[in-house]
């Protein structure tokens, strides 16, 4: 059986079985399910090698990211697969683990699958993707690696977007609850200095806690690397001082995990004795004990907005369109991580 059979059962050409089963917006609903309906009775495969030698493309995206252990990249894939096959194409994954080898292994794996597109995901070493994959004329998309509001500079009619994630907004949420709540003593595990995204959360942290007129020492930030184990030795930092916090703010919320469970280890009761804050609201936050308060940004979106840049690329790179670029918000979850600290009630002054 062959797209010769489909078309000819559902009474069309060649032509629109293939832009149906390309997802192509253009064609009518009617005709589409009619065309579906066919495909399905007839238990109907594409040929994707045949397709692609005849389309010229493979219908295949790359996704490039750091670190595939980490909760949150899984997540990520997951809704980028799903928003893929939803637009015909399919999914390549490469993990880097932040290092320059394997990246380079990433890339020329993608390049021998000539993936009509990739979207990155890893901090660092950007100049070199750029480099490798725009001298091949692949679109790409670049989720959070540049600053907000500074693009990417791709090559001459290459195609590039950006996405980037409003990190304030979550994080001034985060501490202006804590700070509600009563807490003075305000710490913060941040992230490695070297990520883009590791320091934009520590520097959104520090602007938020200046904006409301708390004193922030030195010995409140510890730089970690946004694993769980890092995130003990963090909290043990904080926990050894002479007047530690009464609340942490995490980079990550592996480091919460760590944190948490530094705090719990050591007699602190959570968030009675402790508050803590996680950012990414992984899908294990909500399953701790208790269940941990984190800043959210949707995956759901940031996947989407990938996909369809990519693929306003590929349908519109006659036109050479202008690089897009989107924006994430950020915003709190309020679970059972946090509290008013202890001993707040029986400072108070009457009447206040």
């Amino acid at each position: 059986m062959d797209i010769r059979t489909v078309a000819a059962e559902a009474g069309v050409s060649i032509a629109t079985v293939s832009r149906v089963m390309n997802h192509v917006k253009t064609v009518d609903p009617k005709l589409s399910k009619r065309v579906w309906e066919v495909v399905n009775r007839l238990g109907y495969v594409p040929n994707t090698q045949a397709r692609a030698l005849v389309s010229g493309r493979s219908r295949l995206f790359g996704v490039i990211i750091s670190d595939i252990t980490n909760p949150f990249f899984p997540e990520l894939i997951q809704g980028f697969e799903e928003k893929a096959v939803e637009v015909g194409y399919e999914t390549m994954i490469g993990s880097t683990k932040r290092d320059l080898k394997q990246m380079e292994l990433c890339i020329q794996r993608m390049l021998e699958r000539k993936v009509d597109g990739v979207a990155v995901m890893t901090f660092g070493i950007e100049p070199l993707l750029l480099e490798r994959l725009s001298l091949q004329g692949i679109p790409m998309v670049f989720i959070d690696v540049a600053p907000p509001g500074h693009a990417i500079t791709p090559p001459p009619g290459k195609a590039i977007s950006t996405i980037s994630i409003d990190y304030e907004k979550g994080i001034r949420e985060g501490v202006q609850h804590l700070a509600v709540l009563g807490h003075r003593r305000i710490g913060f595990l941040a992230g490695p200095r070297y990520l883009h995204t590791a320091l934009a959360r520590e520097h959104a942290f520090r602007r938020s806690i200046q904006a409301i007129g708390l004193a922030l020492p030195e010995e409140y930030v510890f730089e970690g690397d946004h694993t769980a184990e890092v995130g003990m030795d963090g909290m043990s930092a904080l926990l050894a001082l002479a007047d530690p916090p009464t609340a942490v703010m995490c980079s990550n919320d592996m480091t919460a995990i760590g944190a948490m469970h530094t705090a719990l280890g050591a007699g602190l009761r959570i968030p009675h004795d402790l508050s803590v804050i996680g950012f990414d609201d992984i899908r294990l936050a909500q399953y701790m004990f208790p269940p941990m308060t984190s800043i959210q940004m949707s995956r759901r979106d940031l996947a989407s907005a990938a996909v369809m840049a990519l693929k306003a690329h590929i349908d519109e790179s006659e036109d050479h369109p202008a690089p897009s670029n989107t924006g994430i918000e950020t915003r709190l979850v309020v679970r059972q991580t946090t509290s008013i600290p202890r001993g707040a009630l029986s400072d108070l002054k009457p009447g206040e």
